[in-house]
């Protein structure tokens, strides 16, 4: 599996591939927004509020998923020394935090009709602000230091500290009382809500990801090349 991820692998990957994932990304993302909007039916307590969610649970997951790979790679990076794991998580930074942000402008969007407020000091909304700033802080590490096995190890000790917040946002609806509703979906149970509301979830889900194959690709191969440019630098002002 880790091959695929080879610096050799993805530089190869050609122009065409990504105009086929793009032409995908707005199909299903343009299908899933008329679902959304025009077909999918006004929840009875939210009314048409409850769209905000096509939008702000998918990327609320994506956000953790980010966040978990950046800290299973982080953990593998500090005991075996993977120079393209490090690469790897920094490439999915970016998109992670994004996602991240999306998932806190849309619930505040979605908490002032459901709960009279644009902000509460909720507890998932808190612990996922908390995550957005593990993303600040680990993109600043790459961003302000130069020497890459530095930058390599501090970045993933944030990475392995920011990723032990991730069971708190998941279980802090269970483990408090909060205003956010627990989970409509998990993978022990059938979903809490109609299939109607179900499927165009799904799809602005499977969008989301295709648009993350996206970003992660470009971004990973730009930061290929910038390693080995940065390696070939390093071997001139050694001789």
């Amino acid at each position: 599996m880790l091959k695929n991820f080879f610096p050799n692998k993805i530089l190869s990957v050609r122009d065409k591939f990504f105009s086929i994932l793009i032409i995908m990304l707005v199909s299903i993302i343009l299908v899933g927004l008329i679902y959304s909007l025009v077909i999918s039916p006004p929840d009875y307590v939210q009314g048409d509020s409850v769209r905000i969610m096509y939008v702000h649970v998918p990327a609320s997951l994506l956000a953790l998923a980010c966040f978990a790979f950046i800290g299973i790679a982080s953990v593998f990076n500090l005991i075996f020394k993977i120079k393209i794991l490090p690469l790897i998580a920094k490439s999915l930074a970016p998109v992670g935090f994004l996602f991240g942000l999306i998932s806190i402008v849309t619930g505040s969007l979605w908490g002032k009709p459901t709960w009279g407020v644009w902000w509460a000091w909720d507890a998932r909304l808190t612990s996922m602000t908390i995550l957005l700033f593990f993303y600040i802080a680990y993109m600043l590490v790459w961003k302000i230091i130069d020497d890459f096995d530095k930058a390599s190890k501090i970045s993933s000790i944030i990475g392995i500290i920011g990723s032990l917040n991730l069971p708190i946002i998941k279980y802090s609806v269970e483990w408090w009382n909060t205003l956010h509703q627990p989970s409509s979906i998990t993978f022990t149970s059938a979903p809490a809500i109609h299939y109607t509301m179900l499927i165009p979830l799904i799809i602005m889900l499977i969008g989301m990801i295709i648009y993350t194959i996206i970003i992660f690709l470009m971004k990973y191969k730009s930061e290929i090349i910038k390693f080995k440019l940065d390696k070939k630098k390093r071997e001139i002002n050694k001789s």
